[in-house]
């Protein structure tokens, strides 16, 4: 069925498509070291407008997540939306697999495009991937918005049960599923009420495992997955310096809610969390307005303060 028609493929040129007329051209980054960073930026970068990194989370590529926010964002700021490497169009023949090498990949490529100043928001894994940034770079990285991901997560957590599914193997065969089986597991995980979502036929299913989430670089992925609790204690991970805003879905089971309020503690006066009611991982897919609107809020309205660096994670 999907070599003849691909109902994925149809929502991914609609994509593309308003990313366009969200003022969005695809633009692709050679770091001359075996990897390549594909991004979608503003056509016209004004000064007038601050710079907003966007960072996704594991399934689809950037465009698939942040169809919504972007189109609601793009008249505020000059937006930088890339594919995190093994997605969509970045790719690497280097062997790392960590949320540093992720981190400093996107620095290597902003840096490229001659982005010098910019806050970021990081979903899920994403968030991961930005909190590094931000500590990493804390002269570059204003503020920074932290969606669903476990940052303050340990390795013992795992043990713990803290998590819906504590084995790491089958937690990263489900993140990333290769059947429609695993897929519908991920549905009933994300969504806060994923009975509709479960109603889909089989065959989209499939469909979107093989045009959307493509079984590239599944390997790598898992790997990538299985690098994040490795070794990691909540008092070994810096505490930023930057303003930074958490936001959670309320019956998330993913990163339960636990884990936003252990990165608003480990934060403290930097940090602020709040949650989205009636929700669950992923809230930018179910109340996008209600995502937008805090994103707007403290991105916009709330004065930024003078970046610190502070050192690597």
């Amino acid at each position: 069925m999907t070599g003849c028609f691909s109902f994925s493929e149809v929502i991914e040129r609609t994509y593309k498509s308003g990313f366009k007329r969200s003022g969005l051209r695809p633009v692709t980054i050679d770091l001359k070291d075996g990897t390549v960073v594909h991004f979608w930026v503003s056509k016209t970068r004004l000064e007038t407008k601050p710079n907003l990194l966007l960072i996704h989370g594991l399934g689809a590529s950037a465009i698939w997540q942040w169809y919504d926010v972007a189109r609601r964002l793009s008249p505020h700021f000059n937006l930088f939306i890339p594919d995190l490497v093994f997605f969509g169009g970045s790719s690497t023949t280097r062997p790392e697999r960590s949320d540093v090498f992720q981190a400093q990949t996107l620095m290597r490529a902003l840096e490229a495009q001659s982005v010098k100043r910019f806050s970021l928001v990081g979903l899920s894994y994403g968030g991961f991937v930005g909190y590094r940034m931000a500590a990493m770079y804390g002269d570059a990285v204003e503020k920074v918005v932290i969606c669903c991901a476990a940052v303050c997560v340990e390795e013992k957590d795992m043990r713990d049960g803290v998590f819906a599914v504590s084995d790491l193997d089958e937690a990263s065969k489900i993140l990333v599923p290769e059947s429609v089986k695993k897929l519908r597991e991920l549905i009933g995980y994300i969504f806060y009420r994923p009975a509709l979502a479960r109603l889909v036929p089989p065959c989209l299913l499939h469909d979107f495992i093989e045009h959307a989430l493509t079984k590239n670089n599944v390997k790598e992925k898992r790997e990538m997955i299985k690098d994040i609790p490795k070794d990691r204690i909540v008092s070994e991970i810096p505490k930023l310096k930057q303003p930074t805003l958490i936001i959670w879905g309320e019956h998330d089971q993913v990163f339960p809610l636990a884990m936003g309020e252990r990165l608003e503690k480990h934060l403290g006066e930097n940090g602020k969390l709040v949650v989205i009611k009636r929700t669950g991982h992923i809230f930018n897919f179910e109340k996008p307005k209600t995502y937008v609107k805090h994103l707007k809020s403290f991105l916009i309205q709330s004065k930024p303060q003078d970046p610190v660096s502070n050192g690597t994670v």
